[in-house]
């Protein structure tokens, strides 16, 4: 070697490209967690479809997180609910008078007359009085009720109310008895 000529350096070796990764074969543990996990998905996938047949046997499917015909609902607006579709709504309202008689007509008035029934298709309340004394004063009210209830039930709902007479005692026939005798009663009307 001449002097006169740099000295080489050896040249370095050539870089090497790192090659690609090669995809490392899944070894047994990897196996397993992948054959786990699919497992699970099957086994969920068929746990939803009989969760699903099975609502579907009883009823249908439950409702999500928006409200719909299915979800509960309070008592009162079951009732509420029931008596509309039926149609029930005046003779439950006529019900609900018969249950505050008293505070409709007074104290005094209700402890002797006394509501029977209502008659829906011709709109007639019947009344029964314990005296002829007590139906001639609740003859003499009519009107005044009649408006009173109509204001609390709606126009229309009681057109009349007709006042029973007083039931007498009970009928007992014996030897002093003529055939055919309605016997001793009240003298209503």
């Amino acid at each position: 070697m001449s002097t006169d000529e740099p000295a080489r350096l050896p040249k370095p070796p050539a870089a090497e490209e790192p090659a690609p990764p090669k995809a490392a074969e899944p070894s047994g543990v990897d196996l397993a967690r992948v054959a786990l996990r699919a497992a699970k998905e099957q086994a969920r996938a068929r746990g939803d479809a009989a969760q699903q047949k099975k609502q579907a046997r009883r009823g249908g499917l439950r409702s999500g997180a928006r409200a719909d015909g299915r979800d509960p609902m309070a008592l009162g607006a079951a009732i509420n609910r029931l008596l509309t579709e039926r149609g029930w709504e005046t003779p439950a309202a006529v019900g609900g008078v018969m249950g505050r008689w008293p505070q409709i007509v007074g104290e005094n008035l209700a402890k002797h007359c006394v509501p029977e029934r209502y008659d829906e298709d011709e709109r007639v309340l019947v009344v029964q009085c314990d005296s002829t004394a007590w139906a001639t004063q609740l003859r003499h009210l009519t009107p005044t009720l009649v408006a009173r209830l109509n204001e609390d039930l709606g126009h229309g709902t009681v057109r009349m109310i007709k006042v029973l007479n007083p039931g007498g005692p009970p009928r007992r026939y014996g030897p002093l008895r003529a055939p055919g005798s309605t016997g001793p009663g009240d003298t209503y009307g």
